[in-house]
């Protein structure tokens, strides 16, 4: 009977370390994604590459550049609008009509108050961090 619990113990342990490796909480900073998120927004974010995106989803990416005294680290919350192959929205201006095999363009809910893919261009495909798979609270 121990080894019953024993195994199912390191079962648990093995789940958990698996999710951990997978799974990440962020919080959003600015109101660059509002309405949808607000400043202080915890997000569940499940990591992927860019083959998992579609067009639609919140994603999680990490540009270069952040000065060290930005909170978010570079890493940005917005909304894919485009995956490889697809049309170029018209409101971006890069060059193509379609979208690179291993690109992504982002762009944020409040197009007013965003820093995305308008000013960015295309996202490399190893800037992609993650899916937003659901908010989880606030900070």
């Amino acid at each position: 009977m121990i080894w019953v619990v024993v195994v199912l113990a390191l079962a648990l342990v093995a789940w958990l370390l698996v999710l951990r490796s997978r799974l990440l909480v962020v919080t959003v900073h600015g109101v660059s994604m509002e309405p949808t998120y607000h400043s202080g927004d915890r997000l569940l974010v499940r990591k992927a590459k860019l083959r998992r995106v579609r067009a639609g989803q919140v994603v999680v990416v990490q540009i270069d550049g952040a000065a060290p005294s930005d909170p978010t680290g570079g890493r940005l919350v917005k909304r894919a609008v485009a995956v490889p192959g697809d049309p170029v929205p018209p409101q971006i201006p890069v060059p193509g009509p379609r979208v690179p095999v291993d690109s992504l363009l982002v762009l944020g809910d409040n197009p007013q108050r965003s820093n995305d893919s308008r000013r960015l261009g295309y996202l490399r495909a190893d800037a992609l961090i993650g899916i937003v798979v659901r908010p989880i609270g606030q900070r």
